[in-house]
């Protein structure tokens, strides 16, 4: 899973800064605890000391620690039996002083060995929605808010269905690819059609629900993503070779790529030796990726390179969209 190294930072860092505020509520319901009640803080020093007692009676008694690991532990329930007595009169419960992480699959460290931990997880999700939200404008944008009213019942010349029957069918491709994400029986999706038909709206609707699910959505223009796999090339030495590298890492490695306008780069040797590199290399890894253009499957055929037709064709499901552009629709009805 390959987020964004700022994503992931601001996760741990709200991780981190959740876990110094339940430390601080902590040691303030110590205090007053302890000040209403200086039995307990007593009580708290002993049995932080029963650990140290435990492993000096080991030692004393050579090999054969049992009786005094069973006089500690005597000795440490009836510290904790007081310690709860003195809590309940105040109607606190008998573990209220206790440090106790918010996450008990990995202490709040956010990683279980070298995993990722599903708290941490979740924060990478909100954080990554929150960025993409820069980018997609993802206000308003879910498929429960979808306006399939916007799309025209009369049927579309040469297409045998109207615009509003052929979305709804788009619609319901794209909610299961985004609601089953890695287990829909398609991987990749090439969303095809004129501006202000629905695609980016859609694109944006599941990168939301991918997201929310945990996994890692990078989204990006065709034109900055081949920029950045120029400037991994050709600026490799400076600074902002490095940043490009770190880019073209995440286009690789993401669990979805959404490539949003296809078409609009000015096509160069280049920009298709990339083109191909990235579409190839995902296929190749099992990740999935979401293409959209204003290019038909066709056009985009004649443009690119036989080898990219070729996996476009046979490891894509063409969306088709077509009718009214909904933007100029939308305005008509402010």
């Amino acid at each position: 899973m390959a987020y964004d190294p700022n994503v992931l930072r601001r996760a741990v860092d709200r991780l981190e800064g959740e876990r110094r505020r339940r430390r601080v509520e902590l040691d303030r319901l110590r205090d007053r605890a302890y000040g209403r009640e200086p039995r307990l803080a007593q009580l708290d020093r002993q049995l932080q000391g029963t650990m140290a007692q435990l492993i000096a009676a080991t030692l004393r008694q050579g090999g054969n620690p049992a009786q005094a690991v069973r006089t500690v532990k005597e000795k440490n329930l009836d510290l904790q039996q007081e310690r709860a007595v003195l809590l309940g009169a105040m109607g606190l419960p008998a573990d209220a002083l206790e440090d106790k992480p918010a996450c008990s699959l990995c202490g709040d460290t956010g990683w279980r060995g070298a995993q990722m931990c599903d708290c941490l997880k979740r924060l990478c999700a909100q954080e990554q929605i929150r960025e993409l939200s820069k980018l997609l404008d993802l206000g308003e944008q879910s498929f429960d808010s979808f306006r399939i009213d916007y799309y025209s019942q009369t049927p579309w010349p040469n297409r045998g269905i109207s615009p509003r029957e052929n979305i709804e069918l788009i619609y319901e491709v794209c909610l299961n690819y985004a609601q089953k994400f890695g287990r829909f029986h398609y991987k990749n999706l090439f969303l095809s059609g004129a501006p202000g038909l629905g695609k980016t709206f859609l694109s944006a609707c599941i990168a939301r629900t991918v997201s929310e699910g945990g996994r890692s959505v990078v989204y990006d223009t065709a034109g900055n993503i081949f920029a950045q796999f120029e400037a991994k090339k050709f600026l490799r030495d400076s600074q902002d070779g490095q940043e490009a590298r770190d880019e073209t890492r995440r286009y690789l490695n993401c669990d979805l790529l959404i490539l949003d306008d296809l078409g609009s780069e000015l096509t160069t040797q280049f920009t298709q030796s990339a083109l191909y590199e990235l579409i190839n290399s995902r296929l190749v890894a099992g990740l999935h990726t979401v293409i959209s253009s204003n290019l038909t499957m066709e056009e985009a055929a004649r443009r690119y390179s036989p080898q990219i037709a070729s996996r476009l064709d046979g490891e894509y499901h063409l969306l088709e969209f077509f009718g009214d552009d909904i933007r100029l629709l939308k305005k008509g009805r402010l």
